[in-house]
């Protein structure tokens, strides 16, 4: 079976790589991908003209195309070309309302959602493929991220996530001022970078400043030693109001990070209820309380988060399933 991967022109394949490279070993497979060419006059035409022969080629000589990100590609896949291979899509989140309106349904032939409650949002938009969908977890390596054992608490609380308004990092910096002026000793590292709107990060800056906080925030900028970085973290939070499933919780999880996340529609699928919240006191009321359990008691926490990782989300169960997806419509 010849298999084609299609990736989102936004997205160079991060959160794909090792599900490409256990596909790579099982399958006859290439990667699309397209080069702009300088033209005099009509640039845009002609490139476009270029891009819809090249990728109509690519659908034809594959059995399965694969689209990561249920986005532009997949929109042209099933819009502009007419149906020549068996397609299936990973749709993370983002893209149920930017480019689900936008895709031909009837031209995918499944649908891979990785939270029931995204299964849910996209079955209330699109009752009738709803039997084309099927609920497969991110997954992440249980050797890459390791716990590393007893260690004293710091009051390390990470965050790792591009700096975007959607992340709500601003709200945590003021909980970290809320727990400094009532005498605790409270650090927020920043794993990631600013996307597009540069007012954001700035904000959160000037927000630093203004609270005295120099001290007790730092921006790491984007890590590319993950596993390293969560070594010292004691708290990795996520909060914000909209995911599909961060990979960030799970990869804290693994590393035995006590976690905590907002209870957006889906977090119930990865944290236990006791580590869910919904306003800021709460949040620093869980804070505080992990703090002041024993040990003991905060490696019991740790363990326990660590083997749902285990149990639900270890990378090798999620490549299984998508090779069982794309078998099944290979020989169909």
């Amino acid at each position: 079976m010849r298999l084609g991967i299609a990736l989102s022109p936004l997205d160079p394949g991060h959160f794909f790589q090792e599900i490409a490279d256990d596909l790579k070993s099982r399958y006859e497979m290439d990667f699309y991908g397209f080069q702009e060419k300088k033209f005099p006059i009509f640039h845009e035409r002609i490139n476009q003209a270029r891009f819809y022969r090249s990728f109509g080629n690519f659908l034809k000589v594959h059995d399965v195309v694969f689209f990561e990100w249920a986005s532009s590609l997949l929109m042209v896949a099933t819009q502009v070309h007419a149906k020549q291979c068996k397609i299936v899509t990973r749709l993370h989140s983002y893209e149920l309302l930017e480019w689900a309106p936008k895709i031909n349904w009837e031209a995918v032939d499944k649908v891979i959602l990785v939270s029931r409650a995204m299964q849910q949002r996209f079955g209330e938009l699109y009752p009738s493929q709803v039997h084309k969908t099927e609920v497969i977890y991110n997954g992440i390596s249980l050797e890459k991220y390791q716990c590393p054992g007893p260690q004293e608490f710091h009051f390390n609380i990470g965050m790792l996530c591009n700096i975007l308004p959607i992340k709500r990092i601003y709200e945590v910096v003021i909980v970290i001022a809320s727990l400094k002026s009532q005498g605790f000793d409270p650090h927020l590292r920043i794993a990631g970078k600013p996307v597009n709107d540069f007012r954001y990060p700035a904000a959160i800056t000037g927000l630093v400043e203004r609270l005295d906080l120099e001290d007790n925030v730092t921006f790491d900028g984007y890590v590319t030693d993950v596993p390293s970085w969560l070594q010292n973290i004691d708290i990795l939070i996520s909060n914000s109001y909209w995911e599909g499933q961060p990979v960030s919780l799970l990869e804290g999880m693994a590393s035995s990070c006590y976690c905590l996340s907002h209870h957006w529609e889906g977090a119930e699928e990865i944290l236990p209820k006791e580590n869910l919240y919904i306003s800021e006191t709460e949040l620093q009321d869980k804070i505080i309380e992990y703090k002041d359990f024993s040990s003991e008691e905060k490696l019991e926490k740790q363990a326990s988060l660590r083997d749902i990782a285990i149990n639900k989300f270890d990378i090798e169960k999620t490549k299984a399933r998508i090779r069982s997806v794309i078998d099944a419509l290979g020989s169909s």
